[in-house]
């Protein structure tokens, strides 16, 4: 064996082993099959902001219901949680969750046919329903009375869903806004004259800000759901599930729904 061939061979191993260690910083299998695109870590998306489930606090950290359901998932398979803010849009194609851009997303993602078409979900954690909320001083109780008015909503969620199905019987135009500040901004402001989204978001939004009320409250059935790449990682899947339900029979989750819901909850 000659010095070039022994040179030759000793650089090439060490690229090996170069190779070998960058893959395992940038993704991981646990030992009970669970595969993180971080060591270490369990990658949450979500998108802000949208207290109760997820904002942040004035010292910039994530906090919220679905934060708090993070930290057990994460507690549960011993590593660290961390949070990515992506638009909803990435989330709810699955393309985030498809490129590796997090392990799962929690941010008050409803269960519908559409999206179980790309997305895994977990067994759900919320029932929610819809909402119009207007400005406490305007005379408007239901989406009829808002004929040749502007009601925004959320693009790409179930509460554009239901504003645009009621948009021509009841006679108004919807606006869709990117998130729910700017469509909050935009009711302020008189852009919009009614807002129509999770009526969870909007009970919570009125309880710390003076001069909105609810209109209406519209039952949709809807429940809300952690949600994975579609058949990438079942593993993962069924932790998320045994923690939900463990979390239900143990107390855990009615604490986690009182501290950001306000009440136990329920039966």
């Amino acid at each position: 064996m000659t010095r070039r061939f022994v040179r030759l061979l000793a650089i090439g191993t060490a690229a090996l082993a170069i190779a070998a260690c960058t893959k395992t910083t940038a993704g991981a299998t646990l030992g009970n099959g669970v595969k993180l695109v971080k060591a270490g870590t369990l990658t949450a998306c979500t998108h802000l902001p949208a207290p109760p489930f997820e904002s942040k606090d004035a010292s910039g950290k994530f906090v919220g219901f679905d934060i708090d359901l993070v930290g057990l998932f994460a507690k549960k398979l011993n590593v660290q949680p961390t949070f990515i803010d992506t638009p909803f849009e990435g989330i709810r194609t699955g393309a985030d969750l498809r490129t590796g851009k997090c392990d799962l997303a929690a941010t008050g993602i409803t269960i519908t046919p559409e999206r179980k078409a790309v997305l895994d979900f977990s067994v759900p954690y919320f029932d929610d329903a819809q909402g119009l909320m207007v400005k406490a001083t305007t005379p408007y109780h239901q989406l009829t009375d808002l004929r040749g008015k502007k009601v925004g909503a959320q693009s790409g969620t179930t509460g554009l869903d239901y504003a645009k199905a009621h948009e021509k019987a009841d006679g108004y135009s919807t606006v869709e806004y990117q998130d729910v500040a700017a469509m909050q901004q935009a009711l302020a402001t008189g852009q919009i004259d009614g807002a129509v989204h999770d009526l969870s978001v909007w009970t919570d939004f009125v309880k710390h800000n003076t001069g909105y009320r609810i209109a209406s409250t519209f039952t949709t059935g809807q429940q809300y759901g952690i949600a994975l790449a579609r058949g990438a990682n079942p593993k993962l899947l069924s932790v998320v599930n045994d923690v939900i339900t463990t979390a239900k029979a143990d107390g855990t989750y009615a604490a986690i729904y009182k501290k950001w819901i306000g009440t136990a909850p329920p039966a």
